[in-house]
This record gives C-alpha cells, sequence and structure tokens, in this order.
C-alpha cells in the first residue's frame, strides 16, 4: 500500500529555518490532498497544513500561517513545508499524511488514512 516517509527534521535555533519533506510511494496521490501534523511530548497530535492537489488550495493552522509554506512536486510524488522564523513552540514530531477521509474535518488525524513515521523538529530558544 501507500507508504510515506518524512524527512528534513533536526535541532536548529530560534529564528531559524527548516524544510521537510514527505515523499509517497506505492500509488501516485496526485489527485488527493496530503497534509502535515505535529505532536509535541505530552500533547495531541494537531494539525498544521494541507495542501489540496485537486485544485492546489492551501490550508494553514493560524499558528503558524504566515511563517510556514506547504508545497508539492508532482513528478517526484513529494509534499514539502518550508518552515521559517522558527519558535521553540514549534517543537515536536512532525508527520504526514493522506488520503483523507470523509467523515472527519480535514484538521482531525482520525480523518487520515495513512501516515509517516515522522521527523524530529526541536528549535532552541
Amino acid at each position: 500500500q501507500v507508504q510515506l516517509v518524512e524527512s528534513g527534521g533536526g535541532l536548529v535555533q530560534a529564528g531559524d529555518s527548516l524544510r521537510l519533506s514527505c515523499a509517497a510511494s506505492g500509488r501516485d496521490l496526485s489527485s488527493y490532498s496530503m497534509a502535515w501534523f505535529r505532536q509535541a511530548p505530552g500533547k495531541e497530535r494537531e494539525f498544521v497544513a494541507l495542501i489540496s492537489w485537486r485544485i492546489g488550495k492551501l490550508y494553514y493552522a493560524d499558528s503558524v500561517k504566515g511563517r510556514f509554506t506547504i508545497s508539492r512536486d508532482n513528478a517526484k510524488n513529494t509534499v514539502y513545508l518550508q518552515m521559517n522564523s522558527l519558535k521553540p513552540e514549534d517543537t515536536a514530531v512532525y508527520y504526514c499524511a493522506t488520503d483523507a477521509s470523509g467523515s472527519y474535518v480535514y484538521t482531525d488525524p482520525r480523518a487520515y488514512n495513512y501516515w509517516g513515521q515522522g521527523t524530529q523538529v526541536t528549535v532552541s530558544s
């Protein structure tokens, strides 16, 4: 089936930038939406960003809007998350997900059937 692999995480200082990648394999996902979520220790998994590949519409959480940008490379079946002006509160494991269900709103993790293993982002103050 579909496999998602995240990469690009690391340890950075506040104000720095990182670019996360999520490569999909198993089938062509160009007709489906893909989302980024994050989860900090002791916190619930929260929505970060989504790209609707049918029309290319973008959605962001209020906490990252203006700092993060989601994009895609259809030829590589890959989605990216460019993170600028990083803050310590951005520290979390970042996950990509796809194949959303119509039973849940897109910000709910339960809406997604496929998840990557996650990549750690740590932002020091």
